[in-house]
């Protein structure tokens, strides 16, 4: 059962920006050296979402640096991990990094399949790369390890652990619920009840450390594990020998290598678990007799251990079944095993998991070499986009397309008049408004007129002011009327703006029913003062504030936007039943394309292009740049161009099939739309 308390959320943010803010401060104060670049390594779940503001700040501040992440705990599949109220955060938290590090590789597809479900990221699960932000971040398998000599040493300085002539069954673990212990009791219980002959003879000695001794879960389990126990001692014992012996505290590691030199089995079944180090430590301190090794699947150590005997925590026979197994091992078997174990986990140790981390974050310059895994994913491909919209769009549907202008058809520049689309985008979108199964609507921020002379294509829809003037292919306009108490204020906040906001670099677009107050080109320490300001000037005035690009946007205070726009676009195009008929992509790199992404969610394809490490959207997919838009251009017209032609075409407005007498008009549209 999943809880999720919003101010505990909050704290956690805070805490976050608490520890990127000290970093940020750290790395301020270290000398820069182009030829020694700083490396921010974050570990685990507590601060997944630190890397966001590291990355961000630095980037404005132009600190050179290195981030990396490791999660010492596994990360859920999609199907859990959608549950999260804010997990899209999280994963752009960690998204954040250049590098990101799990113990195997099953944590690292799962991590994968959530970039690209959870954020419509471009993914390659072959290379194990994910871009976001327009960065490739690499995802790699690094399991962790422990200080192997160093427990190898304790082993050979530990006293003897004088358990007598019983055969000992060693478990180590913190009291929590994913150890699995109150299952591991009912097991050994079991083999008791199969096995009678290990009855006086064998003995599960389990050191059970103190863990979040004042949460309330953690103390009512600490009482059913105590009442488990005591039923199976009482079950058992006998004058001279009880079955289990439970210590609930916790054991220096000097103490702690005796034990694991000197008993039989080691009986390790996590219910789930990042890796599980006491597996590895208890096979460093064998330095006397082999000992069997008994590990769950569900650690991390249980997919790189292969020497060591699985078991199913979850079912009771089967642990039983192998403990009988393990404890009655020949001589020779334990050898092998134990060796090949050994062998294996003195080379990769826990230095060799930092080296491995550092090269493969490219710290290690010198040790580099050629890393079998790509570091950079490849351009956005055709191949891409069939996997993308070949079954959506299919062979027969009319396809609509409705793009957004500025950062999605034209890169973005520093002066709105500089935006110009790309000759072959252009060209291309003058192929597939020629198509008679291809519809066509670009619906921009900037005014219908200046949208429709930057794109100047015939037989295509162009949108303005977000939707709220709309000129259609046969030459109809809509316009949303303006509430008439603010037509005059337009001029008036103009003018304050310009008065008072314009200066450093800033200016005001005028678009007629909107004005957009633009500060790309302010410096960012000077931004703050003068955008508060403009945001103050325009709630004065009684409009809504719309966040843009560097850009703060004053709309009229009604119930239109993109998503709006793009109904009534495709409802005059096509009919009330636009929806059975019409396959529909959108493309958009804005907030405002956001609402045209809700409004048309589970009824189009959506791609937002987008380049910051930190963007929340509605969108199917997320795309890197406007190459990408042409790339999805270029699949649409190959893919159009080699269906099928259809023998009729029942679309309402287009170049082919003219219902409406140009006119110019001022429509009024119901709210229920």
């Amino acid at each position: 059962r999943a809880v999720f308390d919003e101010d505990y959320w909050i704290a956690y943010r805070n805490i976050n920006k608490k520890f990127a803010q000290d970093t940020l401060g750290a790395l301020r104060n270290l000398p820069q050296d182009p030829d020694n670049v700083p490396l921010v390594w974050i570990h685990d779940y507590h601060l997944m979402l630190a890397a966001t503001t590291i990355r961000q700040v630095a980037e404005e501040e132009d600190i050179p640096c290195k981030i990396g992440f490791f999660l010492h705990i596994p990360f859920p599949p999609w199907d859990m991990i959608k549950i999260f109220p804010w997990h899209d955060l999280i994963l752009q938290g960690i998204l954040g990094c250049d590098l990101v590090g799990f113990h195997i590789e099953d944590y690292c597809i799962n991590f994968i399949d959530c970039c690209q479900r959870g954020l419509g990221c471009r993914v390659d699960r072959g290379g194990m790369l994910v871009e976001h932000g327009g960065r490739t971040v690499r995802v790699r398998p690094l399991p962790i390890s422990i200080p192997y000599a160093r427990f190898h040493q304790m082993a050979l300085d530990a006293p003897d652990s004088n358990w007598t002539d019983l055969k000992v069954i060693l478990a180590v673990d913190r009291l929590d619920y994913t150890k699995g212990l109150v299952n591991r009791f009912k097991a050994f219980e079991r083999l008791l009840s199969v096995y009678p002959e290990f009855l006086e003879k064998v003995m599960l000695f389990q050191v059970a450390v103190p863990s979040r001794t004042d949460v309330k879960e953690y103390q009512e389990l600490k009482e059913h594990i105590d009442k488990v126990v005591g039923q199976i001692n009482g079950r058992f014992s006998t004058a001279r020998w009880s079955p289990i012996r439970y210590i609930y505290g916790c054991i220096p590691q000097s103490e702690l290598a005796g034990f694991y030199r000197d008993a039989d089995v080691a009986l390790i079944t996590p219910l789930r678990d990042g890796m599980n180090l006491v597996a590895k430590e208890f096979v460093a301190c064998r330095t006397r007799e082999p000992g069997v090794l008994v590990l769950s699947p569900f650690a991390g150590a249980g997919r790189m251990m292969h020497e060591a005997l699985l078991v199913n925590p979850y079912e009771m026979g089967n642990v039983a079944n192998v403990l009988a197994r393990a404890l009655k091992m020949p001589h020779d078997e334990r050898e092998v095993r134990m060796n090949a174990l050994r062998s294996r986990e003195k080379v990769h140790d826990v230095d060799f998991w930092m080296k491995s981390y550092l090269k493969a974050i490219g710290t290690l310059t010198e040790e580099d070499g050629e890393d079998v895994l790509p570091t950079q994913m490849q351009p956005v491909q055709l191949e891409d986009f069939e996997d993308y919209l070949g079954k959506y769009v299919g062979q027969d549907s009319i396809l609509s397309l409705l793009l957004d202008y500025d950062g999605t058809l034209s890169p973005i520049a520093p002066h709105p008049d500089l935006a110009t689309i790309p000759p072959e985008t252009k060209k291309i979108l003058e192929r597939l408004a020629n198509m008679p199964d291809v519809f066509i609507a670009v619906i921009s921020g900037r005014s219908v007129n200046n949208v429709k002379a930057m794109v100047d294509i015939e037989g295509i829809t162009y949108a303005g002011n977000h939707g709220l003037e709309i000129i259609h292919p046969d030459g109809t306009r809509f316009t949303h009327p303006m509430p008439t108490e603010l037509e005059d204020k337009v001029g008036v906040l103009l003018q304050q703006l310009q008065e008072e906001c314009c200066k450093d670099g800033a200016w005001v677009e005028n678009k007629g029913v909107l004005l957009t107050y633009h500060f790309r080109n302010v410096p960012v320490d000077k931004r703050e003062p003068i955008v508060t300001r403009a945001r103050e000037l325009i709630k004065a005035a009684g409009f809504n504030i719309g966040n843009a690009h560097c850009a703060l946007e004053s709309k009229p205070p009604v119930s239109w936007d993109k998503g709006r726009a793009s109904i009534y676009i495709l409802r005059t195009a096509f009919g009330v039943d636009w929806s059975d008929r019409i396959r529909i992509i959108y493309a958009g790199d804005d907030v405002t394309d956001e609402d045209a992404m809700s409004a048309l969610k589970g009824m189009a394809f959506s791609f937002r292009v987008v380049s910051s490490n930190l963007t929340q959207t509605a969108a199917d997919m997320r795309l890197p740049s406007t190459d990408s838009v042409l790339c999805l251009l270029r699949w649409v017209e190959k893919h159009m161009a080699e269906r099928k032609p259809k023998q009729s075409n029942n679309r309402g407005i287009s170049p082919q099939n003219n219902n409406h007498q140009p006119t110019s008009s001022v429509v009024h549209i119901p709210d229920t739309l």
